[in-house]
Order: C-alpha cells, then sequence, then structure tokens
C-alpha cells in the first residue's frame, strides 16, 4: 500500500527558451548569480512541500554545470541549510556519487548532518553518469568494471563505518586504518566520529540497467532501490521491480512484489489530459536535450540523439513525447481524479509498494513545481493516507 510521497528536484535556476526549438544544450552558459538562484527555489520548494505534508525530498548530487541543468554539489551540506527552514521533511540523497568522494569524508557529513537535523537525512549511492564529473575527481567512468568495482568497495566501507561501533577495512582501493603508529602502537581498528543516530543506516541506490551483478551487490548490502522518474522509466520499471524481487528471494528475502522500492514518475496535473500533456511536453523536450547525449532516454536511434543537439532538425525528428511515456506508465497526466485511479492500478499491481516519488521534467519553474505539487496533496494525496489509516 502507497503510504509515503516524495519529490524529486535536481537543483536547477530558471531557464529560458526551451523545448527542442529552444537553446541548445551547449550553448547554455549562466553566471554564477543566476545559477545560485537554485538554492532559494530548492528552499522554496521544500518549504511548500513540507507544508503540504509530503514526506522526502530527494535531491542529486552533480558539479561542473554552467549550463544550469544539475548545479547541486553537495546534498548533505544543502540538506542540513533546508532542514533549518523546515519542520518535518526529510532529505534524500539521489544519490551521492560516491566515486567522486573519499568513502570516510561522505560518511563523516552524512553522520555530521544525520545528527544535526535531528534524523531527517537519507542516505543514498550511485555510480555517477556524467564523464565530466567523475573523470575530474580522478575516478573511472569511461571504464565501468573499474567503476563498479571502486563503487562497491566505497560502499561496503561506508556501510561499516556506519554501522559497526569500530572497524577494519583492506581491499583494492582501501587499508583502513594504514599500519601506522599512533600513540606508540599500531592501529588495527578506526572509529567514525560522529556515527548516525540510528543504525543501520537505510541506503538507497537507483536501478536502472538491472545488471544482475548491481541487483546483488544491492540485496546482500541491504540496499534499497528507486526506479524510475527519469532512471528507467515505464515498461522498463515494471520488469525491473519483477527482477528486483526475484533478486531478493534469491538471496533469502521473499517479499511482495514492491517492496523496499520507491517507484518514481514523472507529474503533470491539470483540469483535462490534453492540457496537462501541453504543459509537460516543452520541459519532457529539455530532459530530452539534456539526457539523451548521455545515454539516459531509452528508445531513441543514434540520428534522434543527434539531432537533439539541432533545433532545426529535432522537431522533425520523430522524438517520442509526452505521450509515449504516459502509455509506458511513466508520467502520471491528467486530472486529479484521473491520476488518482492510476496509482490506485500501481498499488493493485504492486501490493508491497509503499513509496512514490514524483517529478517534474527539467527545466519546469520553481512556481508552477510547487503549484504542481500543492495540488497532488490536496487532491490525490488523501485518497492515499486516509486508505492507509483505515478510513
Amino acid at each position: 500500500m502507497i503510504t509515503e510521497f516524495g519529490a524529486i528536484f535536481a537543483g536547477y535556476p530558471a531557464m529560458e527558451n526551451v523545448g527542442f526549438s529552444g537553446t541548445p544544450v551547449r550553448e547554455r552558459s549562466y553566471p554564477n548569480e543566476h545559477l545560485v538562484t537554485a538554492f532559494d527555489d530548492t528552499l522554496s520548494i521544500a518549504r511548500a512541500m513540507d507544508r503540504a505534508g509530503y514526506d522526502v525530498l530527494w535531491l542529486a548530487e552533480h558539479h561542473f554545470q554552467p549550463e544550469g541543468y544539475e548545479v547541486i554539489c553537495n546534498i548533505p551540506l544543502l540538506s542540513l541549510h533546508l532542514a533549518h527552514h523546515t519542520e518535518r521533511l526529510r532529505f534524500g540523497a539521489a544519490f551521492n556519487v560516491t566515486p567522486m568522494w573519499h568513502p570516510l569524508r561522505l560518511a563523516e557529513d552524512f553522520a555530521t548532518v544525520d545528527v544535526l537535523t535531528g534524523g531527517r537525512v537519507t542516505f543514498g549511492v550511485g555510480r555517477g553518469y556524467h564523464t565530466r564529473e567523475v573523470e575530474t575527481f580522478g575516478s573511472p567512468l569511461l571504464d565501468s568494471d573499474a567503476n563498479r568495482e571502486l563503487f562497491e568497495e566505497q560502499v561496503e566501507l561506508i556501510l561499516k563505518a556506519f554501522n559497526e561501533p569500530s572497524f577494519s577495512h583492506r581491499g583494492a582501493h582501501y587499508e583502513v586504518p594504514p599500519a601506522v603508529a599512533y600513540r606508540g602502537e599500531t592501529m588495527e581498528e578506526i572509529t567514525l566520529v560522529p556515527r548516525p543516530l540510528r543504525t543501520p543506516v537505510e541506503c538507497w541506490q537507483p536501478i536502472v540497467s538491472g545488471n544482475q551483478r548491481g541487483l546483488d551487490f544491492m540485496a546482500r548490502n541491504g540496499i534499497k532501490g528507486l526506479i524510475g522518474g527519469g532512471a528507467a522509466p515505464g515498461g522498463a520499471s515494471e520488469r525491473l521491480i519483477h527482477r528486483w524481487r526475484e533478486t531478493l528471494a534469491a538471496h533469502g528475502r521473499e517479499t511482495e512484489l514492491g517492496e523496499d522500492l520507491t517507484v518514481g514518475f514523472y507529474l503533470s496535473v491539470a483540469d483535462s489530459r490534453e492540457e496537462a500533456i501541453r504543459a509537460a511536453q516543452p520541459h519532457y523536450e529539455e530532459h530530452v536535450k539534456m539526457f539523451a547525449p548521455l545515454n539516459m532516454v531509452a528508445g531513441l536511434s543514434p540520428e534522434q540523439i543527434e539531432a537533439t543537439k539541432d533545433p532545426a532538425l529535432a522537431p522533425s525528428a520523430g522524438i517520442p513525447g509526452v505521450e509515449s511515456l504516459v502509455e509506458e506508465g511513466a508520467y502520471l497526466v491528467g486530472t486529479p481524479e484521473e491520476i488518482g485511479d492510476e496509482l490506485e492500478a500501481v498499488q493493485e499491481r504492486f501490493p508491497g509498494l509503499a513509496s512514490i516519488n514524483l517529478s517534474l521534467a527539467i527545466s519546469t519553474p520553481a512556481q508552477s513545481i510547487i503549484e504542481q505539487l500543492d495540488r497532488f496533496a490536496a487532491e490525490v494525496m488523501p485518497r492515499f493516507r486516509q486508505a492507509a489509516a483505515g478510513g
């Protein structure tokens, strides 16, 4: 039963001239004074979600993007700021890109913010997908196997640091503690200070390709998964949900379909389905322009991907629009009643699913995001809150 509602905001300032006919990605470059307005917009969204009764705002870590699409470079730091200006909303990492950190520094930062916010942060990890970011920090991404090997060791080290009063680690990339003298003795174990308030720490990771090694790693380490909302939309989500349940069973956990997952959906709510699709289309086109060249939009031919870079070619390249994602089940569009009906159908198909995550396509103005989330909270959420309460 769906009992928890969240939203994700990648962190971007106001953007003009969006859509296939708008400014090409390579020609967007904003001055710093405009880029930093994304933080005020994030705060406005967080306050609105807090008032409306949402459970969690997920934030995404990214770096070096003067184009403005994703400008939050430190989720723990921003979460601390947002927590000071809200009452109960939690803040999730979707995701800390672990290969861009020393794992123990990431563990310390999260634990510190967890303590200072009274437990209002949720930990998440990811491998990364921007070469400009990961490779600049000296970690592999072009070499996918090396990236995964590093990531898995880092996450195992972080979870040891969180969950064990003292620990040691000997791996291919890290030796913790190093065999050096301290106060006259050779160190054998070390303690994270501070440690998070509650252990074991709940950890989340995106499920995108459904690589079996990745799923096994998550199940083995008790990591929960986030599917959809830009990562693996539509029919792919349903296949991954079944794969996830099968993987948990192989690791000795029998679960209901959808358990230990958050499933993401794009949202566009309006007085009619047609109006909702029309409002979402230019922002979804901007999303495609941003992510298709990074191989993050499924189903496009090489020619269509290339066309997204050219406003003269993209509108006539036959690139699927919002309607295609609606048909796949990745976009919640229409009236509040229609969206509620669709979510009830999702709930019936996946009885173990407790959490959903809403997102509005990149470039959607902050005020529009707030209006959409407010309307969803007022006209859709009560159906599920009342059902969960037995009403």
